[in-house]
């Protein structure tokens, strides 16, 4: 049994806070704004979309003091401990001057209401402090999270191109206090279990989670909230007690066995794309179109799988891949194929007190094509209409050896196109058969109509990305072979 401690402690700017009495519910944008009267951090859509509640949350890891941009709006108190949460006040000097990142979006132009304003300051600040001359898709990707509806983007990717002739700025806050912040939140470290009255809790560890959820299996486990922190926003749904999971540093682990890549159900979306970057290339291309960079800072791979979403993103790709779910309940634990997981619609294979602690992902075979197309109405930040993914490999004779084809937003569940995959398997790899197995897709799947998309729409779309998969492939423009790594 851990330590137990009664309080939550972070730093807030240049400020200790201690709190006890904290609600599991409480975002950090209200607690900044009602609570600490910081009205710099807006609230747009409540729902980590337009980026106007965009701060800075650093934490310490294996890389050491990491300063990530997150959405505060539905990013919970509750995850903040052994943390420094940076506001827009805290780039000003002592004298008042503006931070160059602030300056620069004066000299450009890159203001008019200014409602999104501190936001956009706030996501440029975080790519100055990695690259002080960021190319322009660095600046566009850093953009993906925040909206202007007024100034237009060009004043504001003009101020990014800026920032860097200001100098480096050596009066910068968060280089100034690097060191002494780091002491600070390593005193902090203790390793003890936070337990706020019983309706807030931050585990010690896995084992402790483990033990904590046996205990109370009706708890809400609370990872990344980028699903969560809706329920709260959106719905009203109560969450106590709650459970955070977050800063669990042995669910954020990924390693390499035996050709099987183990990514801990806590590791994020943007630590993931780094990964999985270099040994699965088109997971870190569909990671790159998952929300904007806040979302990915915050949502974790264990959380898209755990709530089940049918339009959740890494599913598709993972159960065309022949993933793993690790499920652990107290001391047990049970492995299962992924798409086995997925019952029905907002229902999986999950007993009481049992959560996902990892997931096993077999690196491709040599010779496997891995490609996998996310439709959407927008490009970047957006939901799902339609998912395909498509592992495949063709044998000597052009004929379709083996193949896996799993679909999101076409049923209740990410669902494998069983009838497809029978239809091409020992085939020629040709339009001829392409073409007739796409009549198959009728066969797995009865899609539904929504905001998003239409029922024909997404059985016409998912037809079609199986024709471009073909089309790609033949033109030289499909994904390259990927070799196992055994290695790593």
């Amino acid at each position: 049994m851990p330590a137990i401690r009664q309080h939550l402690r972070f730093i807030l700017n240049g400020e200790d806070v201690s709190l006890s009495d904290v609600a599991p519910d409480a975002t950090l944008l209200d607690f900044l704004r009602i609570k600490r009267s910081l009205k710099g951090t807006k609230e747009g859509c409540a729902e980590g979309d337009c980026g106007a509640c965009t701060v800075l949350v650093g934490r310490l890891g294996r890389d050491g003091l990491v300063y990530e941009s997150v959405n505060a709006c539905i990013r919970f108190v509750g995850s903040l401990d052994a943390t420094h949460v940076v506001t827009v006040e805290h780039l000003r000097g002592a004298n008042g001057a503006l931070h160059p990142v602030q300056q620069a979006m004066v000299d450009c132009h890159g203001s008019q209401c200014g409602f999104c304003t501190p936001g956009f300051v706030m996501s440029l600040y975080a790519l100055w402090m990695r690259h002080a001359r960021p190319s322009l898709a660095a600046i566009e990707e850093a953009l993906q999270g925040n909206l202007c509806r007024c100034t237009g983007y060009e004043a504001i990717i003009r101020a990014a191109q800026a920032i860097a002739s200001y100098g480096e700025a050596g009066n910068d806050p968060l280089v100034v206090e690097r060191a002494a912040i780091t002491e600070r939140l390593r005193v902090w470290r203790d390793g003890a279990r936070i337990d706020c009255g019983g309706r807030l809790i931050v585990p010690a560890s896995v084992d402790d989670l483990a033990a904590i959820f046996a205990e109370n299996p009706k708890a809400t486990l609370v990872a990344g909230s980028t699903d969560v922190g809706l329920w709260v926003t959106k719905y009203m749904r109560p969450i106590e007690p709650a459970v955070f999971i977050g800063a669990l540093d042995e669910m954020k682990r990924v390693e390499t066995h035996d050709g099987v890549l183990r990514i801990g159900a806590g590791v994020t979306y943007s630590d993931a794309r780094k990964i999985l970057g270099e040994k699965i290339p088109e997971l870190g291309k569909l990671i790159a179109r998952i929300g904007g960079e806040q979302v990915r800072n915050m949502g974790t791979l264990g959380g898209n799988i755990a709530n089940g979403s049918p339009i959740g993103d890494m599913p598709p790709p993972l159960i065309a891949l022949d993933a793993r779910v690790l499920l652990r309940k107290g001391s047990e634990r049970r492995e299962l194929p992924l798409e086995d997981f997925f019952l029905a619609y907002g229902k999986q294979d999950r007993q009481p007190g049992e959560f996902v602690e990892a997931i096993h992902v077999p690196l491709p075979a040599p010779g496997t094509r891995l490609a996998v197309h996310k439709v959407t109405k927008r490009r970047d930040e957006d939901i799902t209409a339609t998912l395909g993914a498509f592992a495949f490999r063709l044998d000597t004779e052009n004929r379709v050896a083996a193949i896996r084809i799993a679909c999101g937003g076409m049923a209740g569940t990410p669902k494998r196109a069983l009838g497809v995959e029978q239809a091409l398997l020992g085939q020629r790899w040709c339009e001829d058969a392409v073409l007739a197995a796409m009549e198959r897709y009728a066969d797995d799947f009865t899609p539904l109509s929504d905001m998003r998309a239409s029922a024909e729409y997404r059985m016409l779309a998912a037809r079609n990305l199986l024709m471009r998969v073909y089309l790609e492939s033949v033109s030289g423009k499909a994904p390259v072979t990927i070799a196992r790594d055994v290695a790593a």
